[in-house]
């Protein structure tokens, strides 16, 4: 049987913490036991867990052995901002596919009243990434950071950055995906509903990054995000 997973609240010499509604999820749905064994993550280590006691808002576990954890390329994602509901479903199917980073972005096309309530939603999008984390057994939630607009990321760093555009003129993200890319540090733009503006291709692409398409079908914006990230995962397998 797989062995599940936790993400610790806390870690304090060789104890390990989970607290309030995470520890109530384990105590009281999943009925933790005293002497239970499961993959704690440290923040810096996968470890092996045992359960020393469980009340319904603190769960405490003694640290074993170091567990290896398996490696990914490092994904980065700019999602702009869409209808929540849609928002967060690929806040959490991002994190199932194991990317580093989530960046909200407001572009121009943005509706202004997302836009404005964004900034309310971060916490929320990051208890929904911590548990998507831990049900698909990775060792550490993506990074949600606040809202960003298009010029507070043009600096980003990454070996390889990619701005998903709807016109199928351009190259397509395999064509401009090298070994290199799909192997280390990758970061995908992903526009808003009704595209990019020119305006914003321009800057983008002043900036280094490069236009590729997903191919003829004009895909939502949490599709395509979703598409960019599992094509990136396939070619990084194939290399």
């Amino acid at each position: 049987m797989t062995r599940r997973r936790w993400i610790a609240d806390e870690v304090r010499d060789n104890r390990a913490y989970l607290f309030g509604s995470h520890a109530e999820h384990l105590s009281r749905v999943l009925r933790a036991r005293v002497g239970q064994e499961f993959e704690i993550s440290t923040g810096d280590q996968l470890r092996r867990g045992r359960v020393l006691s469980v009340a319904d808002d603190r769960v405490e576990f003694e640290l074993g052995e170091v567990v290896e954890a398996p490696s990914a390329p490092r994904i980065a994602v700019l999602l702009s901002v869409i209808k929540f509901d849609r928002m967060e479903w690929a806040i959490e199917k991002l994190t199932e596919l194991g990317v580093a980073s989530i960046v909200p972005l407001v572009a121009r096309r943005t509706d202004a009243r997302l836009a404005l309530a964004a900034g309310k939603r971060v916490e929320r999008w990051r208890r929904i990434a911590l548990e998507a984390s831990e049900q698909s057994r990775r060792t550490r939630p993506p990074e949600i950071v606040a809202p960003a607009r298009l010029k507070d990321v043009l600096t980003l760093e990454s070996d390889c950055k990619l701005l998903l555009n709807e016109d199928e003129a351009h190259a397509s993200i395999g064509e401009l995906l090298g070994p290199a890319c799909a192997n280390n540090s990758l970061a995908l733009a992903v526009g808003p509903e009704g595209g990019w503006t020119e305006e914003e291709v321009k800057i983008l692409e002043g900036a280094g990054w490069k236009s590729v398409s997903l191919g003829e079908t004009i895909l939502r914006t949490e599709t395509a995000a979703i598409a960019g990230v599992a094509v990136v995962h396939a070619l990084a397998a194939g290399s």
